[in-house]
């Protein structure tokens, strides 16, 4: 039968809103929750169905992912309560004093997720930080979260977007199954179209060099199309990012899964798979391809194909 587009609607027609923690259970079920009229959250928000996988440390109130795939196979909305997942137990070290706690690497990344995109001006305020509060990103209070960012964690931004964006990258593929899609998809952010080009440009420019910055100026943008000019690269992921309604981070990882091509990665975005069949690449992909060897890179051929395997090629040396 064909699937519900209100399979996640309430009884009164508004859409089911969802957080689930960025990662891969969230790319996995974003295409399922869009297609049947739901919606993702950003940050945790009042109302919002918290999802957990089964077996994770899991906040009280929290429901099983598996709510959303049971949905979708029976192509009806089911009751939540059966769904619900029991509270992590409490430890010593949740039960010390919050300014006392050391931020874990997990919440680091948390915090560069949430603040990516949301400019300068946001980042330094109280708003973003006693919200992020409120949805408890993280064990630690708004004040600590924000000193955390700008003293230790914005500094690190400037290393360019495209190292951030590949270290997450590697580090969510190392720890996950090859056969599975990685990344994350969150929701559009709540910032004005001017807002959010003037801080991804701000961001790119960051990275790269002043020579490179002054081509930027210089030269003409195009459209959704793949160049070495940061210019380009600006409207391309500016598009990608209006279009798919992702995050700049989101967008810039799948365009590294993509292999730099622009259409490839925004029907990933919206699909969670790629158009021609074939897999996205993982970081164990790439390993085996920076093997001398004849056998690994059959394999690679046959798992993706030889044109496919000489675009990542291609891509890796640029």
């Amino acid at each position: 039968a064909e699937r519900s587009r209100s399979l996640f609607l309430w009884d009164n027609g508004s859409p089911m809103r969802f957080y689930v923690r960025p990662g891969l259970a969230k790319l996995r079920l974003a295409p399922l929750v869009l297609a049947g009229g739901g919606r993702l959250c950003r940050v945790q928000e009042p109302g919002a169905v918290l999802l957990a996988q089964p077996g994770e440390a899991a906040p009280g109130g929290a429901f099983s992912t598996e709510y959303v795939t049971e949905c979708v196979q029976r192509n009806e909305r089911l009751p939540l309560e059966p769904f619900r997942l029991p509270a992590a137990p409490s430890s010593a070290t949740a039960a010390a004093p919050r300014g006392r706690l050391a931020f874990s690497e997990a919440e680091d990344a948390a915090l560069m997720r949430a603040v990516s995109g949301r400019g300068e001006a946001r980042a330094r305020g109280r708003a973003l930080w006693q919200e992020l509060e409120r949805a408890a990103l993280t064990r630690h209070s708004w004040q600590a979260m924000r000193e955390r960012y700008l003293r230790h964690l914005r500094p690190a931004r400037r290393a360019g977007l495209f190292e951030a964006a590949n270290r997450e990258f590697e580090t969510v593929e190392s720890r996950s199954d090859a056969s599975e899609i990685s990344g994350e998809l969150p929701t559009k952010e709540r910032i004005s179209p001017g807002e959010r080009a003037s801080g991804l440009k701000t961001v790119l420019q960051d990275s790269v060099g002043p020579d490179t910055r002054l081509q930027m100026e210089e030269q003409p943008t195009s459209t959704c199309s793949s160049s070495s000019t940061v210019g380009d690269a600006v409207k391309m992921m500016q598009c990608l990012m209006e279009k798919s309604g992702m995050d700049l981070l989101t967008v810039t990882q799948a365009f590294l899964k993509n292999s730099g091509e622009a259409e490839a990665t925004l029907h990933f975005l919206q699909t969670g798979r790629r158009r021609d069949g074939y897999p996205v690449w993982s970081r164990e992909d790439d390993l085996e391809l920076q093997k001398d060897d004849e056998c690994v890179r059959n394999k690679l051929i046959a798992k993706f194909g030889a044109e496919n395997l000489a675009k990542r090629v291609a891509f890796r040396k640029s």
